[in-house]
Formats: C-alpha cells, sequence, structure tokens
C-alpha cells in the first residue's frame, strides 16, 4: 500500500488555521548532523520548494547567505514556514557551531518545540550537548531524528544510549530500522506495527514511501522493541501504568496520548531515525513533530512585568497586543525586524510601543518569511513567527505591545565575548563608514561587542569565537564593501581573589565648598566559591555582597550604595585592568556625617574602598578554556596528543571507534587560534574537531603579574 501525503498542499491553505494547529520548532544539533538538509527536506515534502536543496551544492533556501554557501555550515538562523496535515509549522533551521549559539539561544527563547537532530554514527556530539541544555533552561520541549543512516558505522541503539548516558532523558524508540547502513531501506512504526520503506528517491521525484506489514525476518525484534517500548513508558505515565498492569500491554491509543504528554511535560523524548540526504523518514518525523510537540495553546502563557507586577499574556488572537524581537537583519530591501507574537493581533500600518526604548513604531509592513525570500500579509496574530518592516530602533529582546497594554517580556540572554581582534580601514575613504557598519553589526549580532582601547585608540570587535569574528570581519567586506585590516585575535581574561583581607578601612572625604562628601566603611574580601548568593556583575562575573553591620551605624540605602559602589570597581582589576570576577565583600562597620553624607559619597567610597582591597590581597589571572573533541585517524593520535600537550591542553579521555579515535582535552583559548590549520597539516587534512566553552581556568605564572601568555 503507498500513502500519499500530498506533498502539494500550499502554505497559503494553512494561513488562517487555529492556533491549535501551529507548530513554532526550531531544528537543533552539532555542525554537519543534517539539519540544514532535514529542514530542505521539510520544504521539499511539503511542497513548499519544488527542488531538493543541497548543501554541497549550496543551494540551500536556509543557507541563503554567501558565507554559508562557502563555508558548508549554517551560520545564520533562518525562518521558513510550511503546512503539513492541516497544520501550519514555522521552522527556525539553527547554526550548529559553538560560535554561533547566541543565535540559538534568541531562536529558542521564542520557540514552543524542537527536533533535536543527531548523526547516527556520532551520536551525541559536544554542540548537541550544549543545545539540549539550552532547551532545558528554556523549558523547549523536544524529540529526536537520528539522521544519516545510511553511513558507515550507523548504529541507531548506539545513538540512542548516548542520548540516555548524556542528555539524561528517558529515550522512548519509536522505529526500527530496516536495512544497516548503505542497505538501510526504511524503518518499522512501532505503534501501527507497519513496515515504511522508501525506494532510492534521491533525484528521482519520489516522494512517497510503500507501507506493508512487518517483514517476517524483523517480525519477532520488532514485538520485543514495541515491548519495551510500553514498559518504558508505562514506568512513566500513570494512564499507561494502569493499563499495562490490567492487561499486560499498552494499546495504541494510549501509547500515542502518553507519548505526547511525556514529551511536553519533558519526561521522555521520543526518537525516530532516517537518511535526510536519501528522503528517508521525513514524513514520519513530520507526524510526529505535529502529533507530540506542543501548539501555542500547550505552552505556559508568556510573563512579563509591567511596573512592579507580573503579568501574563495567553495565546489569545483577541488580547492586547505582546510580541518579542528575536532578531534585526539589514537587506536591500531595508530593516527587517523577525517578532514571535505572543497575545493579540496587529495590523499593517498600526503603531506599537518598543516597551523598553519608551517610543512609539509603526509596523509599515507584515512579512511572511521563507528565508532569504517573503510574501506580504495584512495581519499577524498570536502564535505567529513574521518579520515586519518599519520599525527603526527596536532591538533583539525588544517587546512590541499596544501602547494600551504596556508590558516587558524577558529578552534572551547575551553570552559574554571571550575573543577580540582589532579592526581599522586601510584607507582613509573607509574610516568614516567603519563606525557606522560595526554599529550596524552589533545591532544584527548583539553577542558582537565594539570598544575602543582606551591605551591604543584602537577600535577592538569582540565575539564568541575566532570564526564568530571571521564571519563578522567578512561581512564587513562583502556586505558594507569595506577593505578592512584585522589584528591578532586575543582573548578576555578575568582577574579572581586568591587571597583576601580584612578589616580594611576606607574613609572618603571631601570639602571644596559647599555641601561635601563624607562616607566611611570597613570591608572584608575574600574568594567566592560557587554559592546560592552569589550573582552575575557586569561582564558576566560572580560576585557576593553582604552587610554585618548592626546599630543602624550606616543606613540601608547607603549599604546599597556601597554595594553599587563595590560593582562598580570589578570592571577593571588591578592585574591588567580586566574584570575581577569570584569575589566576595562583607561591609563589617562604617561611619555616617549628619550634613556631609550620601549616596553618591558612599558609592565612590564602596568603588575606591573595594580597589585598594583587591589591591592589597593576592589576585590571580583567569584565561577562558574550552573542551576540544578531536577525531583523527589512529595513526595520528599521538602526534596529535603531543600538540595538545604543547598547547597547555589537558586530555580528559580517549576513545577508540574503527580506524580512528576520539580525544576530549581542555584547551585553553588563547591556544586555539590556528589550530585547525596544525591539525590539518598532522593528519594529512583527516582530522576534524570542535569546541564548547568551558568556563575559566588560572593562567600560567607569568600572567599574574598581568601580562597574558601569548
Amino acid at each position: 500500500m503507498r500513502t500519499d501525503f500530498n506533498r502539494h498542499r500550499h502554505l497559503a491553505t494553512a494561513l488562517a488555521h487555529p492556533l491549535a494547529t501551529v507548530r513554532n520548532l526550531g531544528i537543533l544539533a552539532h555542525v554537519d548532523a543534517g539539519k540544514t538538509t532535514v529542514t530542505e527536506r521539510i520544504l521539499y515534502l511539503t511542497g513548499t520548494t519544488h527542488k531538493r536543496g543541497e548543501v554541497h551544492d549550496g543551494t540551500t533556501v536556509t543557507d541563503f547567505d554567501s558565507q554559508e554557501r562557502d563555508r558548508g555550515i549554517t551560520i545564520f538562523a533562518a525562518a521558513v514556514s510550511c503546512a503539513w496535515d492541516g497544520h501550519r509549522i514555522n521552522l527556525i533551521d539553527t547554526p550548529g557551531h559553538v560560535d554561533f549559539s547566541d543565535e540559538v539561544e534568541r531562536s529558542l527563547r521564542v520557540l514552543d518545540g524542537a527536533i533535536a537532530v543527531f548523526d547516527a554514527v556520532a551520536g551525541v556530539e559536544p554542540q548537541s550537548e550544549s543545545v539540549w541544555r539550552q532547551c532545558d533552561r528554556h523549558g523547549v520541549p523536544r524529540i529526536a531524528f537520528v539522521n544519516k543512516m545510511d553511513r558507515a558505522g550507523a548504529d541507531l541503539d548506539t545513538a540512542v544510549e548516548s542520548i540516555r548516558e548524556r542528555l539524561h532523558p528517558a529515550p522512548l524508540v519509536v522505529q526500527l530500522p530496516i536495512g544497516r547502513e548503505d542497505g538501510f531501506t526504511g524503518v518499522v512504526d512501532l505503534l501501527r506495527m507497519r513496515a515504511l520503506v522508501w525506494p532510492d528517491g534521491h533525484g528521482t521525484g519520489e516522494d512517497t514511501y510503500e507501507e506493508g506489514p512487518v517483514p517476517d525476518a524483523l517480525r519477532e525484534e520488532a514485538l520485543r522493541r514495541r515491548r519495551l517500548l510500553e514498559e518504558a513508558v508505562a514506568e512513566l505515565h500513570p494512564g499507561a501504568l494502569e493499563e499495562f498492569c490490567a492487561d499486560s500491554a499498552v494499546s495504541t491509543p494510549t501509547l500515542a496520548a502518553a507519548l505526547r504528554e511525556l514529551t511536553r511535560g519533558g519526561e521522555g523524548v521520543v526518537v525516530l531515525c532516517g537518511s535526510a540526504y536519501r528522503n528517508r523518514g521525513i514524513e514520519p518525523l513530520l507526524d510526529a513533530a505535529v502529533a507530540y510537540l506542543p501548539s501555542p495553546l500547550d505552552v505556559p502563557a508568556v510573563r512579563g512585568t509591567r511596573g512592579d507586577a507580573v503579568e501574563e499574556r495567553a495565546a489569545d488572537p483577541n488580547g492586547p497586543f505582546a510580541a518579542l524581537v528575536f532578531k534585526v537583519t539589514a537587506t536591500a530591501t531595508g530593516r527587517l525586524t523577525y517578532l514571535r507574537v505572543y497575545s493579540g493581533t496587529v495590523d499593517k500600518g498600526e503603531a506599537v510601543l518598543d516597551v523598553g526604548a519608551r517610543r512609539t513604531e509603526r509596523i509599515g509592513r507584515i512579512l511572511r518569511v521563507q528565508a532569504d525570500r517573503h510574501s506580504e500579509v495584512d495581519r499577524a496574530v498570536a502564535g505567529d513567527i513574521v518579520a515586519v518592516v518599519g520599525p527603526k530602533a527596536a532591538r533583539a529582546g525588544a517587546t512590541l505591545c499596544a501602547p494600551s497594554a504596556p508590558l516587558l517580556l524577558e529578552p534572551p540572554t547575551v553570552a559574554d565575548p571571550v575573543v577580540s581582534v582589532a579592526v581599522e580601514a586601510r584607507g582613509r575613504a573607509d574610516a568614516d563608514r567603519l563606525a557606522t557598519a560595526l554599529a550596524r553589526l552589533v545591532e544584527e549580532d548583539p553577542s558582537l561587542t565594539v570598544r575602543t582601547d582606551s591605551e591604543t585608540g584602537q577600535t577592538v570587535l569582540s565575539g564568541m569565537g575566532e570564526l564568530h569574528l571571521e564571519v563578522a570581519v567578512e561581512k564587513l567586506r562583502r556586505a558594507q564593501g569595506l577593505d578592512v585590516a584585522v589584528g591578532r585575535p586575543r582573548v578576555a581574561y578575568r582577574e579572581t581573589v586568591v587571597r583576601g583581607v580584612s578589616g580594611l578601612v576606607y574613609r572618603h572625604v571631601k570639602q571644596d565648598g559647599g555641601a561635601g562628601q563624607f562616607a566611611h566603611v570597613v570591608l572584608d574580601t575574600e574568594p567566592l566559591e560557587a554559592a546560592p548568593d552569589a550573582a552575575p556583575a557586569a561582564g558576566g562575573t560572580t560576585f557576593a555582597f553582604r552587610s554585618t553591620v548592626v546599630g543602624g551605624r550606616v543606613p540601608q540605602e547607603y549599604v546599597r550604595a556601597v554595594e553599587a559602589g563595590c560593582r562598580d570597581a570589578l570592571a577593571e582589576g588591578p592585574l591588567g585592568g580586566h574584570p575581577v570576577t569570584g569575589v566576595r565583600v562583607t561591609l563589617t562597620d562604617g561611619a555616617t556625617h549628619s550634613k556631609d553624607s550620601s549616596e553618591m559619597a558612599f558609592r565612590t567610597a564602596g568603588r575606591l574602598a573595594l580597589q585598594a582591597a583587591l589591591r592589597a590581597g593576592a589576585m590571580v589571572l583567569l584565561e577562558p578554556v574550552a573542551e576540544v573533541t578531536v577525531t583523527v585517524p589512529e595513526d595520528a593520535v599521538g602526534a596529535v596528543l603531543g600538540d595538545l600537550a604543547a598547547r597547555r591542553g589537558r586530555v580528559s579521555g580517549t576513545v577508540a571507534r574503527t580506524g580512528t579515535a576520539v580525544i576530549t582535552a581542555t584547551v585553553p583559548l588563547a591556544e586555539l587560534f590556528g589550530y585547525a590549520t596544525r591539525l590539518r597539516s598532522r593528519t594529512q587534512g583527516r582530522g576534524t574537531f570542535t569546541t564548547r566553552p568551558a568556563g575559566y581556568a588560572p593562567a600560567p605564572d607569568a600572567a599574574t603579574a598581568g601580562t597574558p601568555p601569548r
């Protein structure tokens, strides 16, 4: 029996669907796991595109930027829409490289569900784990798709076990592969106990699968796995457990309902498999996405602040308008502001309020987005992800809402940059344009920062990694036509306390006519371990402040001013002017003057007192480190280990696979510049590596004097 999924459904038929049939989903994975290919096959099978895009040919819809096509990786999150089985699916294809994790963070902030893609050979890879943790933080339900089942060494059970061990959900496998590696032809649907077999459809125009009974050779194994699925679900779901105890089995309707509830509650993850490149397994993946992942009605109402009060807005098209800006891009046709509409309705031409900036903006046009192509619509309603033209100043993280019902939504978090380069225009004609171009870069990508070095006068561009900065500089050259020179990358160091001081006394007295300033404070400082009262300070540092002053010797408003002054002092440490992290400050005593004391005086005293305490104590310089996963041929392991040792790397594990070895090590980020070239030369081009941030660690002894290692 051949099932016709009517691939030629048009997107317009879904535009008027109710919220229950909307799915706002992300495609998440480690680089090269096949995210973009999965997205392309979804667009093709739903009739949104009429030709399969290929990453290696540079013909994909979502990787439309010239740098993405040149490098063969996803750099910028791209939004697309399609229709499937009466549902409208808004998809965001996200980057898989660690340097662009901020794009993933902003996307997850506005998504209701996600499809996590894993390589059937590699299983859970470092960035797979990172994006999974990001989903956990945002409470985004997800299903898993084990891709590349046709590759040599592909093994579904091994991939599932890595999900269980490294990600710690309960993997609920609903399919059994038919065939191995190059012989992979289809799957057994364990819910319906039917076999789905695809022809060799890559490039042949075949879009459907043949459905039939489970092959005799797989029947026993399929029954065993169905039983395992029932037992796993019964352990997690009370309704399924009750039926299992009564009937020694779980019926298909109960199983499907339980899988839906477990997925949306985050207690389990449904696992499917296939080969996106060969067009196998995408239809069941789409069916699972609409069956198990939530609609805007199934997720909690968005929460924001209105003055001092916390307020919720339900996903109701008739409620007050509220939307979050998650992306801003500059195109040839103008500035595009990407929105997730959480509540209400907005029409083109309508005025809205940017709550944070307290500025009124006008929505000139509303666009349904297909990556770099757009179709204009008259309105957007709750649950929509659209782009609008008109707002001139709204940035990523801004809240746009009805002026009569202001509500400030929590913006996505922005990661702290760890790598910096100096940039300057080569020609005088480009010098004036550089500042404007850099400001536009930062507007589009909040994880980039630009500052002027106070000592050298250089313009410093900071970002999440070497590749991140390469892409940003290349964008200046290509999009802005600027000829820029780039200095050697530098990492973002931190300073921390290893030995504090007790009873440091600081008196701030200033009298120059008129009202004076007086503040007397006594501080203790000590190293701060991870503690419940540790709070983020400037630049992503950690800092804790407390007061043990008794008898009202320092009024509470002055205590708060001392804390604010201490936070000011954390911006520049005594070793090299780097931000200070990991310090606890205790205000133990103080004194005031009846006329000359003020909050400003105590803030100044707090800043100067902590600066003096840091100079009096013992400090150490911290450098950012990264967890590096290197995959190399077995005959190159020795050379690679020696090179990692030379880069001050600490190897934490080596795992042998067929013909290759996977080495995991922690390496200072400063030592990884140029590592890709060195690795290729030591492995004859056969080695690959990935990184992810692993925090900070003490730099070599030379750095404690304020001189970062080279």
